[in-house]
């Protein structure tokens, strides 16, 4: 995955998410249920990485606030 900016852990309640799941269907389920309880970034990219089991994708939260929106998308 890609380097963390420091933005995104500079307070407590950030946090980045580095999500592996057997396939896309599970990882963008995942992302969604996140996404109706926290603010977050919503679904991003999932992608395979070669010779690793799953996909990858990545979910930026702020525990801070709850999701305001049905996607309570944070940037």
């Amino acid at each position: 995955m890609d380097h963390i900016d420091e933005q995104h852990v500079s307070e407590p309640g950030l946090l980045v998410l580095d999500i592996t799941a057997a396939d896309e269907t599970t990882a963008l389920a995942a992302m969604a249920e996140l996404d109706r309880h926290w603010a977050t970034s919503g679904a991003g990219a999932v992608r395979r990485v070669p010779g690793e089991p799953g996909v990858k994708a990545r979910l930026y939260a702020d525990l801070r606030r709850p999701a305001s929106s049905p996607c309570g998308r944070i940037s």
